[in-house]
């Protein structure tokens, strides 16, 4: 019998399912009747299905089928007692609406969101922080509109485009909103439910003079990159601290003509800093409606905007978001809410685990163990020494045998 501490009577990703909670789940599930008029593949089955799609890396429904009929003997501890057929994955992903996952996902973010919290926040930001942006994901056929021009022989593949925010402290969206690829980035704006206090930071594609002139009567904070072709009226030159970063080289208070909800012109001063980047020799201009912020703080708050791009990147690096289980919106919207909730649930894991572990290299690791009886965190914190163990633990059993069978 095998006494290695390192191995568990569980596959590894029945370990990542324990993670979810099953009874918030049904509760979701009854709350938005996503289980009505089905007899099986109930709303957990279905996300568990698609979990499995998204770190087995099945790309297509007889590929996920198969796998998931592979392993149906262990099928158990997983929380499911069949393997789902190609129809019926197809049917759920096209009928179920993506919106209970979305639901998943936020019940797992508020459970699990303050785990993820980064305290470490020596750049003195705001706190609260969130940073806004989106990615494009590129479809197979014209589904939803794409941006560009169309190809010589008139077809054209479509893009879904996924407006995230981001909590500067965290390593999850908060929020994410889909439209068609085609769809301008401001309309995220239309989405947020900011309130006062809060503070936003994002590139210059949200540009909305209109809207920051009504955040900044609401007390909401943001910063942004200022238009080449910007209009506005220098009202007064800062000067710039000897403490302060060397890279500022303008600070200044300025005014931008717009209109407010009546149409009514009115001026908006805004806080102007110009910051020098030597190593791409290139001037970064930056503005933000919070007067009183340092120069170098509002530097600092747009750099932090690049941990969105990273989040992009990982989430399109480790996930199989190239081909979909289903041709519809429904169904891409369901694999890409499902590919964030096991993306939390590996961060959620990472936290738990003492070895730094490179994220890509979780995933890979997880991937190819899925269904190994591994216990997940002692075999990630100690991997040589768990396999050490298994080897001598396996050459002790061969001789216990062999010595029974002799006797």
């Amino acid at each position: 019998m095998n006494k290695s501490t390192h191995f568990s009577g569980q596959p590894i990703f029945a370990q990542l399912l324990k993670l979810l909670d099953k009874g918030k789940i049904s509760r979701v599930a009854k709350d938005q009747k996503s289980d009505r008029y089905y007899k099986k593949f109930k709303t957990y089955e279905h996300l568990v299905t698609m979990m499995f799609a998204c770190l087995s890396n099945c790309v297509t429904l007889r590929e996920l089928s198969t796998s998931m009929m592979a392993c149906e003997g262990r099928l158990n501890h997983m929380g499911i007692d069949y393997s789902p057929k190609r129809s019926t994955i197809s049917d759920g992903n096209k009928n179920r609406s993506s919106a209970v996952f979305e639901s998943i996902y936020q019940s797992l973010y508020e459970k699990y969101g303050p785990l993820l919290s980064d305290s470490g926040n020596t750049d003195n930001l705001p706190k609260g922080l969130k940073l806004a942006d989106s990615t494009t994901i590129g479809l197979f056929k014209e589904i939803l509109k794409t941006s560009g021009r169309k190809r010589i022989d008139g077809k054209q593949k479509g893009g879904i485009k996924a407006h995230t925010v981001i909590d500067a402290d965290r390593r999850a969206p908060s929020f994410i909103h889909f439209t068609s690829a085609a769809t301008h980035d401001k309309c995220l704006l239309d989405e947020l439910k900011l309130e006062e206090g809060d503070f936003i930071c994002f590139d210059k594609a949200y540009i909305d003079y209109k809207r920051f002139y009504k955040w900044t009567q609401q007390g909401i904070s943001m910063v942004t990159r200022m238009k080449d072709n910007a209009v506005y009226e220098s009202l007064e030159e800062l000067d710039i601290s000897d403490k302060c970063d060397d890279r500022i080289i303008k600070d200044e208070i300025v005014i931008v003509q717009t209109e407010n909800d009546n149409k009514e012109p009115v001026c908006l001063k805004l806080r102007r800093v110009a910051f020098y980047d030597k190593a791409k020799d290139k001037v970064y201009v930056f503005m933000c409606n919070k007067l009183d912020i340092e120069a170098e703080v509002a530097a600092k708050i747009y750099k932090r905007r690049w941990y969105i791009e990273t989040y992009f990147r990982k989430l399109k690096q480790n996930f199989p978001l190239k081909y979909f289980l289903g041709d519809n919106q429904n169904a891409i919207e369901i694999q890409i809410w499902v590919s964030h909730i096991v993306m939390l649930l590996i961060e959620v894991l990472k936290k738990k685990v003492t070895k730094k572990w490179a994220f890509s290299n979780m995933v890979s690791m997880l991937s190819t163990h899925i269904m190994s009886y591994i216990d997940a965190v002692k075999f990630l914190n100690n991997p040589e020494k768990a396999w050490s163990e298994k080897k001598k633990q396996d050459k002790r059993d061969k001789q216990l045998k062999l010595k029974f069978s002799s006797a």
